[in-house]
């Protein structure tokens, strides 16, 4: 089984610690977060595809063309249009079902064991009392079987909301879908925009909750 890793990001929000280098490459203890990633991967993904665009070469320097056994492919995204857009760059490399992954969040090894389960599927957070401040999330919304139903993007959550933690498992009937833009005016392509094409198609998509996630949007989340 292949994994996406989507690492290509400007990571604007890191302030400074991004201007030389990538954010999947930055340091939560004495690991970067893209090493952290790499070693939660489940025992069946053989292959990982890296989707690199700033700073890819540091990347590439970092990682190697294996880790830990799992062979590493580079795709690079000349034009940084989006999540969508940078999962389009693997398209010819795909191959069955894959998991996707951002490369700048932490997940946990048994959620991602739970995920690749299912044919399809999305990982996601239930907000826990104090979490959701004054912070905008993309609430997961389900249907009467507990599928996925939407994703609503940058609404305000309560306690018990489901956020999306960006972690999904595709098929390649996905790139048959074109790229849906993200935002007003829609600049980028959103990754769960135009998956949703597929769940207003009849898709079935598990909604999978995590035991853990981290994510990892300001410097102070670099400290766990």
């Amino acid at each position: 089984m292949q994994a996406v890793i989507l690492a290509a990001g400007f990571g604007t929000r890191m302030g400074e610690l991004t201007k030389t280098t990538p954010k999947p490459l930055l340091k939560i203890g004495n690991k970067t977060i893209l090493e952290h990633n790499l070693e939660q991967l489940p025992e069946e993904i053989e292959e990982v595809i890296l989707v690199t665009g700033y700073l890819g070469g540091q990347i590439k320097k970092a990682i190697g063309n294996n880790f830990a056994g799992k062979k590493i492919t580079y795709v690079d995204q000349k034009e940084l249009k989006g999540t969508a857009h940078a999962l389009y760059q693997s398209k010819d490399l795909i191959r069955g079902r894959f998991l996707v992954l951002m490369g700048d969040d932490l997940y946990h090894k048994r959620d991602l064991e739970k995920l690749i389960k299912y044919p399809l599927a999305i990982l996601v957070w239930q907000l826990q009392n104090g979490e959701s401040g004054e912070d905008r999330h993309a609430i997961v919304k389900v249907d009467e079987a507990g599928e996925l139903s939407d994703i609503v993007e940058r609404q305000p959550a309560r306690e018990g909301s489901l956020v999306n933690t960006a972690a999904y498992i595709l098929n390649q009937n996905y790139f048959n879908y074109p790229l849906v833009g993200a935002g007003i005016p829609a600049k980028e392509f959103g990754l769960p925009q135009t998956f949703l094409q597929m769940v207003r198609d009849g898709a079935k998509f598990a909604v999978v909750p995590a035991e853990k996630w981290h994510k990892v949007a300001s410097p102070e989340d670099l400290k766990l």
